[in-house]
Formats: C-alpha cells, sequence, structure tokens
C-alpha cells in the first residue's frame, strides 16, 4: 500500500473524475485503518470497495473514520442478497451500490443471461436511493448497454484491463466502447 500511495500521490494533478479503491480488509487492517484512509484521502480517493469488510464492522467500527477522510465506503451486493441487506447497504451508502452481476468470476462471462436481468430489474425496482452500477462480466457494447438499461453505470474492470493489454491490436468495437465510456 504504500508504493500504491507514493504512486497516486501526485493524481489529482492530472486527473479530476472519482477515483475508488478496491482491496481486501487484511491489507488495510495491517497498514493501520487510520493510517490507511489518511493517506488515500491525502491522495485524493473518493471512495474504497472492501468486499471483505462485514457491514456490522463497518457501521459500528469504520464508519466514522470513513466519513472524517470523506471517503466513501462501497458496498457490493449479489443476487443472493437479500432485499432486507440491500436496503442496509442502501442506508449506509453515500456513494453508489456496486451490483455484482452473477457468481461468476470477473471478465468471465460471455453475455448476460436471463435471470441477471431479472435480478437487475429487482434491484432497479427497489428506487434505492444511491445510483446503482453493475459490474463482473461487463466485456463489450452489448453487456454494456444491457447494465446501463438497468442501472446508473455499468463497470468495466476486467473490460478496461485487456484493452489496455491489447491496445496495439484494438478491435474496432473495443475502440468504440472505450470511447462511449469516455464520453
Amino acid at each position: 500500500l504504500k508504493v500504491l500511495f507514493e504512486q497516486l500521490k501526485d493524481i489529482r494533478k492530472k486527473i479530476n473524475i472519482p477515483l475508488v479503491l478496491m482491496g481486501y480488509i487484511n491489507p488495510a487492517l495491517q497498514y493501520g485503518m487510520d493510517s490507511f484512509l489518511k493517506d488515500a484521502a491525502a491522495c485524493g480517493i473518493d471512495g474504497i470497495i472492501i468486499p471483505d469488510l462485514p457491514m456490522y464492522e463497518y457501521e459500528m467500527h469504520y464508519k466514522a473514520k470513513f466519513e472524517q477522510h470523506n471517503i466513501q465506503n462501497i458496498f457490493l451486493i449479489t443476487p443472493q442478497t437479500s432485499e432486507q441487506r440491500i436496503r442496509k447497504i442502501d442506508a449506509l451508502s453515500d456513494a453508489f451500490v456496486y451490483v455484482v452481476s452473477s457468481n461468476a468470476i470477473t471478465g468471465g462471462q460471455n453475455s448476460i443471461e436471463d435471470t441477471q436481468k431479472q435480478y437487475f430489474q429487482k434491484i432497479k425496482d427497489m428506487s434505492l436511493k444511491n445510483p446503482v452500477v453493475i459490474g463482473f462480466g461487463i466485456k463489450d457494447n452489448e453487456t454494456f448497454n444491457t447494465a446501463c438499461a438497468y442501472a446508473n453505470g455499468a463497470i468495466i474492470g476486467s473490460a478496461f484491463i485487456q484493452a489496455l493489454n491489447n491496445s496495439k491490436n484494438i478491435s474496432n468495437d473495443t475502440f468504440q466502447f472505450i470511447n462511449k465510456i469516455r464520453s
């Protein structure tokens, strides 16, 4: 994390879009949560996704620390998350709710299935107070557009990394996909 924060220390000189880090709780705890949040805030980080940070632990021990450093904690929900828990996550959040599209690994899906669309519609019908962003399996224009039909946006992590890796031979479809995301 020290290396990461060193690399990010001047990022706000060039970048003014919201920045979100994603990682697991153990490195943050080993770094010291107060130091982690302080150093993230010093770099201009707006939000942090810590998938294995229990909601109770966040609420009881860390929420005030996140607020003190003006950093948003972003929770994930899955198709198995109960409506009661989704509403609690929405109440605890001030950023966006990350909707994990399926139980598959990120970047591992080929398309968005009807069962996923039903799940997305269920979340949309809940009229949450926070924006909803869908991630996992968003790999091209088709999956991006489908996700955005049900949410406020889509997360394209694996597709973005793949596009960077293939930037010398970038396909027209991928190029259009990346340009759409930029706009």
